[in-house]
């Protein structure tokens, strides 16, 4: 009888290459926060906060990974530190008074994050590194960064629970396609959706701002919401047609 020989399949990695790149934006992000700590008085909470929100981010990363891509490339380098910036405001969300006291810090920080979208994009464009893991990663970082900031309106009080219908829309069409699976299919590449995206980042920035004050603030928010939902609408029709066909 021949010999028959068992092959164990091992889990795919990333390059070491990789994850040294992973491990490099962990040591800049906790740069940062020991930055915050020394000039801003930052709570020495923000270390353990911000490192297992990175954490849980490196490791969507590892999974996500694309098989056999060996090299990380300066657009997701780009992607990665826009992601360090969102990493850093998500880990503020228990520090509401800490928020308050550098409410200028806060914004300045978003909005180097929503700078950052587009680069990442011309980046891969000018060295033809483009991927389509790295316009998923891109987009999820996107609805990642609104769920955060609306969340932050809510804790610090600028908005009610109404505005987390805009962070949970993203999520809420990703469940929708686990039933109807026509809305998994890939959407074209859209200047509307961008152009929305961005105006629902700069007005959740904006009304972070303590001058901001309601009924201004919820008017914008509102306008916000109605145009996400108008948005979604066409995205849904556009998919359900083309599995109409």
């Amino acid at each position: 009888m021949s010999e028959q020989r068992i092959v164990v399949r091992q889990p795919m990695w990333p390059a070491s290459s990789v994850l040294m790149e992973l491990l490099a934006g962990g040591i800049g992000l906790m740069l940062l926060v020991a930055l915050l700590h020394l000039v801003c008085g930052a709570p020495t909470l923000l270390y353990p906060v911000a490192g297992g929100v990175y954490l849980a981010l490196s490791g969507i990363i590892v999974h996500g990974w694309p098989e056999g891509q060996q090299r990380f490339g300066w657009a997701n380098r780009v992607t990665l530190m826009r992601a360090i910036l969102i990493v850093l405001l998500t880990a503020m969300l228990p520090l509401p008074a800490f928020i308050n006291e550098h409410h200028l810090m806060v914004f300045a920080t978003a909005l180097t994050a929503l700078a950052l979208d587009g680069v990442d994009g011309w980046v891969a464009r000018r060295s033809h590194t483009e991927s389509r893991f790295g316009a998923r990663l891109d987009m999820e970082l996107d609805a990642f960064f609104i769920l955060m900031l609306c969340l932050m309106l809510v804790i610090q009080g600028k908005a009610g629970a109404w505005i987390m219908a805009i962070g949970a829309m993203r999520y809420a069409f990703v469940a929708a396609a686990r039933v109807w699976h026509w809305l998994d299919e890939e959407l074209p590449v859209s200047y509307r959706r961008k152009t929305i995206c961005v105006w629902q980042v700069s007005t959740l920035m904006t009304c972070l701002l303590p001058w901001v004050t309601t009924p201004w603030s919820n008017l914008a928010l509102a306008l916000s919401l109605l145009l996400l939902m108008i948005s979604f609408a066409m995205d849904t029709v556009y998919l359900y047609r083309r599995a109409a066909v």
